[in-house]
């Protein structure tokens, strides 16, 4: 028996989608207010599913502490309260939701080994929604 949990989590952070290589009216072509010079802010919604058996003894599919404790140190206290555009993961890379998606995917890829992981989809505002399996 296999069952899918998804948990929530949030932070909030900046960046600027810039490319150098264009010129000021092309960045604002392609970015649009996204491209202001002083960057602009998110609060990020980040949520991690996971998938396995339901344990005999526990009932769950993975003990939420483990996931919590995970997230918390891995993604909230790295990404919190920061500016993207300037942290080394996205240096000569433009910062958007999509690459922090694959980011934070890969973040809980190599390192949470309690459950399967099967996504990540982060919310960057209530119209924009971003998801990776992988």
């Amino acid at each position: 028996m296999k069952v899918h949990l998804t948990r929530r989590y949030h932070f909030a952070a900046s960046h600027r989608l810039h490319l150098t290589d264009c010129s000021d009216d092309e960045n604002r072509a392609i970015y649009g207010k996204c491209n202001n010079p002083h960057g602009h802010g998110h609060n990020y919604s980040v949520e991690v599913t996971v998938s396995g058996p339901v344990d005999a003894a526990t009932g769950m599919v993975c003990n939420l502490a483990d996931l919590d404790g995970f997230s918390n140190k891995e993604i909230i206290e790295r990404f919190d309260h920061t500016n993207l555009s300037m942290m080394p993961l996205f240096e000569g890379k433009v910062p958007t939701t999509e690459r922090l998606c694959v980011e934070i995917y890969d973040i809980y890829n190599k390192g949470f080994k309690h459950a399967h992981l099967e996504k990540v989809r982060i919310e960057e505002t209530a119209k924009n929604s971003f998801e990776y399996t992988g």
